[in-house]
């Protein structure tokens, strides 16, 4: 029993990172609401544009370490190596403080070369130049609590990260265009996206400084266990070094190449509708503003679901593969497959069928309601896409494939690029080129990661239950809230309202179907956040047959 709960203990952390990556996405569209009202589609086009650059800068320099730093550190925690350990944390941090330095200032000083298409938001780009460096340090304390299978400290500074970002970016936007009230609205724009970008500078820090002291507070802990090992391997500071870079690597040129494709639509989008189409700087800023900040941020959070599943697992599946445990390293993708499949199928199927009144309910511009609700419909089935490739991107990096998401990575690019030059010069699908594109290279990633996993892993799957019997009950689900949405907003013309019953139907819906499906039991309902407590209810509702277990 004690094994079992063991083994599972990585979806509960799943979960944990899940709920906070929820938390913060909603806190996310909360406040972009009143921001888009302060900055204007125009300001959200030009922060959308140095914050693309400002994230695969970002991707280069740090973000990749929590994800790097966890495998390293986790290994050797398998074998009870706590003084390598922790050396390789200390690594980590000189690392990225080298690192983390180098590229704040490249961001800096090189902006008007990385927006030459763009301008106007290079005073924003620089803005976000020191966050980068924060970052770094960041992401090595967030990978060293995750290797050891604590996701609650990231999580707790993801979410004061995303409420400093969120009261900052107002403020601040607010008082630095009272400061050009009189100026063109263009400037307006410029100075109210920088003040977003302020935003993020201060939710990396009080982050950073919560990180610091919850490793401060451990201190007693690390001590006494470096002091408990007794292994007789210890590796050097120039071995470490190496292992970093060797890892780190592979890590950074996958997750640059995986997500670059954001900054080289945006390129490619600003390039061909300002030089080949004639369009002036200010509108195609408004048009990449809603395309970026409205419907890819929705999506965006579905999406963040599998990020943290993917996060939670690769510890894990990184240790039992390093001890040749195939077996339970098989058992845990497919409990991270399974659980992904169970939260993205269904927010596919919602976003498809409530598109526009969620866009309403969070971004009441009328102007750019219809253009944003209709690219959410198509992208909706990226959260299904994404949500697959992301997690077995963590899988093929956690059991020593790390170069095999690199060419999948850069064999999806070179056809999404293809594809979406021929569809913006050949069509007038414009911002639905785009999604289209996300589409075609999100679908790509999949089918080569989920061969590849198949391949090294032996990897089988319950082709009923993870994706078939989901897809069923989310159909249902989406039927089901739709009617309810219609309904009740034809009795009371209150989107907010028939939004919210529509969602508390899909929700209750969903969760009777899969149950009744067999798709999960008591035990694996019992292995999620607040399982307990959902078992309880599922007795309750008799939807659960007692095992006598």
């Amino acid at each position: 029993m004690a094994q079992q709960k063991k083994k599972d203990s990585f979806v509960l952390q799943a979960g944990i990172l899940a709920a906070a990556g929820i938390i913060v996405k909603i806190i996310g569209l909360i406040y972009r609401s009143p921001l888009t009202s302060i900055i204007g589609l125009e300001g959200n086009g030009y922060y959308s544009s140095a914050i693309n650059i400002y994230t695969i800068i970002l991707l280069v320099s740090s973000y990749s370490i929590p994800s790097a730093i966890s495998k390293v550190i986790a290994q050797r925690l398998a074998y009870k190596e706590y003084r390598n350990a922790q050396r390789v944390f200390q690594c980590a941090l000189i690392y990225v403080l080298v690192v983390g330095g180098i590229a704040s200032l490249i961001t800096f000083f090189a902006a008007p070369l990385l927006l030459s298409d763009m301008p106007n938001s290079v005073p924003v780009l620089r803005v976000f130049a020191p966050t980068i460096f924060f970052s770094g340090i960041l992401g090595v304390l967030r990978g060293y609590f995750q290797a050891h299978g604590s996701m609650t400290h990231t999580s707790i500074s993801q979410i004061l990260e995303q409420i400093l970002n969120a009261g900052v970016s107002i403020l601040a936007a607010w008082l630095l265009i009272g400061t050009v009230k009189n100026e063109s609205s263009t400037k307006q724009a410029v100075y109210g996206a920088s003040g977003s970008a302020l935003g993020t500078g201060a939710g990396v820090l009080v982050a950073l400084l919560f990180m610091f002291g919850m490793y401060w507070l451990n201190g007693d802990v690390i001590r006494k266990r470096v002091k408990r090992d007794h292994t007789g391997h210890e590796e050097s500071y120039q071995e470490i070094f190496r292992v970093i870079i060797t890892t780190v690597t592979p890590f950074i040129l996958s997750t640059f190449i995986y997500n670059c494709s954001t900054v080289v639509n945006n390129k490619i989008y600003n390039n061909m509708m300002i030089g080949i189409k004639e369009l002036e700087e200010s509108l195609v800023a408004v048009q990449y503003g809603i395309f970026a900040t409205q419907a890819i941020s929705i999506v965006n959070i579905p999406i963040a679901l599998a990020s943290a599943v993917s996060s939670a697992s690769l510890p894990g599946v990184s240790a039992t593969f390093a001890m040749h445990r195939e077996k339970e390293t098989r058992r845990k993708v497919t409990q991270a497959t399974r659980m992904t499949m169970l939260l993205a199928i269904p927010s596919a199927a919602g976003l498809l069928v409530l598109a526009k009144p969620v866009v309403q309910f969070i971004y009441p511009q009328k102007e750019a309601l219809d253009t944003a609700s209709g690219l959410l419909r198509v992208l909706s089935v990226t959260v299904i896409l994404y949500g697959l490739s992301t997690l077995t991107n963590a899988v093929l990096q956690g059991i020593g494939k790390v170069n095999i998401p690199v060419i999948h990575s850069a064999v999806a690019l070179v056809v999404q690029i293809g594809l979406l030059i021929g569809l913006l010069y050949y069509t007038d699908l414009d911002l639905y080129a785009l999604a289209i594109a996300n589409i075609a290279y999100s679908l790509l990633m999949c089918l080569l990661n989920h061969a590849s996993v198949k391949k090294y892993l032996g990897y089988r799957e319950d082709i009923l239950k993870t994706y078939l019997f989901p897809i069923l009950a989310a159909a249902w689900m989406g039927a089901a809230a739709y009617v309810v949405y219609e309904g009740v907003f034809y009795l009371v013309r209150l989107n907010r309202v028939a939004l919210i019953a529509a969602m508390g139907v899909a929700v209750f819906v969903y969760f009777v179907l899969i149950i009744r499906m067999g798709v999960v039991n008591e035990a694996e309902l019992k292995a999620f956040p607040k399982g307990a407590m959902l078992v309880r209810i599922a007795k309750k509702m008799h939807l659960l047959r007692r095992t006598g277990k």
